[in-house]
């Protein structure tokens, strides 16, 4: 490509939101992208990695911006205007992609990635609740019952998955009806739920 400026196209945007970096975390704290317009790809998701275009297992959090009906364009990407609703607050990957030359954005892709640690952790209760579900529905864990398809190795493997599967949905359900949290949270505080992501995983596989 020889052009030097984005011609605002739209086509980053609707591949997906940025993932955010240590540097953003101001931008969640201030308000400028609240946590209920995100969600939380946790540690040993199988995640496509846009750079190799290959599966791989996230080694750490990776917090992005949700789509628009449940699709993959960016929440805050208006289609009419051509425009991004919060430009002046975008995080650090909108800032430096540039699609005519991406090696700005290759240097910190996968890089000094921020967590949900580094937002919770001084939420006490809320926090011990989002490190026991990491424990309970670990993906490491879930990897050891299935195969590479996301198929259960052994049919007594199965009744494993389903409690698995079962605590994830109880504790959404829980912390929002007795916790009164917003139902928005929940994928950025424990991920999306395990019974959509393993669906997505197997047929992403296959």
């Amino acid at each position: 490509m020889n052009f030097k400026e984005c011609k605002r196209c739209g086509t980053c945007c609707r591949k997906g939101g940025p993932s955010f970096h240590f540097e953003d975390k101001g931008i969640i704290e201030d308000g400028h992208i609240p946590a209920r317009h995100l969600y939380t790809i946790r540690k040993g998701e199988p995640v496509r990695d846009n750079i190799s275009e290959k599966i791989v297992y996230a080694p750490s959090d990776i917090i992005k911006i949700k789509g628009q009906k449940n699709g993959w364009t960016c929440f805050y990407y208006d289609e009419i205007e051509k425009r991004c609703a919060v430009y002046k607050y975008r995080p650090l990957e909108c800032k430096l992609l540039k699609c005519w030359d991406t090696r700005e954005i290759e240097r910190v892709f996968g890089k000094n990635l921020l967590t949900r640690k580094e937002v919770m952790s001084s939420v006490e209760g809320l926090w011990e609740l989002i490190v026991e579900h990491d424990q309970r529905c670990s993906y490491k864990e879930i990897r050891k019952l299935t195969d590479e398809h996301g198929k259960t190795k052994k049919e007594n493997l199965s009744e494993k998955i389903d409690e698995i599967i079962a605590y994830d949905k109880i504790m959404r359900e829980l912390v929002v009806k007795k916790g009164q949290l917003d139902s928005e949270l929940l994928d950025f505080l424990f991920g999306r739920p395990l019974s959509v992501t393993m669906r997505l995983n197997s047929a992403e596989k296959l």
